[in-house]
């Protein structure tokens, strides 16, 4: 029995499924919107909110803090540059926003094995 067992396997070893979430979460932030199955969009969703908002208390706190969150959210992403637009033009975008800052709208099932596809986006 899985009770109170935390996170998705999405039927990957765990170094892959933490590759697969780490490009994921990339490629969120990077387009602003991506296509994927709806069990991987709601394994990453979580995760790129909190970072998200990592960035946001990056941006009210001082310097020190304001350079340890671009740390901790530059050790979760792939490339340094959408950490950067993380931080200049994410973040201060949903200052006033407590949360909520994704969408999922489901887009029908893909035709070649039929698994649930949805539109992950961060809202405007």
């Amino acid at each position: 029995m899985r009770h109170q067992v935390a996170g998705r396997k999405l039927g990957r070893p765990s170094d892959q499924r933490m590759a697969l979430r780490r490009s994921l979460i990339t490629d969120l932030l990077r387009h602003e919107r991506i296509q994927t199955t709806e069990a991987k969009a709601r394994a990453i969703r979580g995760d790129a909110e909190k970072l998200i908002t990592l960035a946001k208390r990056g941006l009210r706190a001082g310097d020190s803090q304001a350079v340890h969150a671009r740390r901790l959210a530059a050790a979760r992403l792939n490339d340094p540059a959408v950490v950067k637009k993380l931080f200049d033009e994410i973040a201060p975008r949903y200052q006033e926003r407590p949360g909520g800052y994704t969408r999922m709208y489901k887009l029908g099932f893909r035709q070649g094995d039929a698994a649930e596809m949805v539109l992950l986006e961060l809202v405007e």
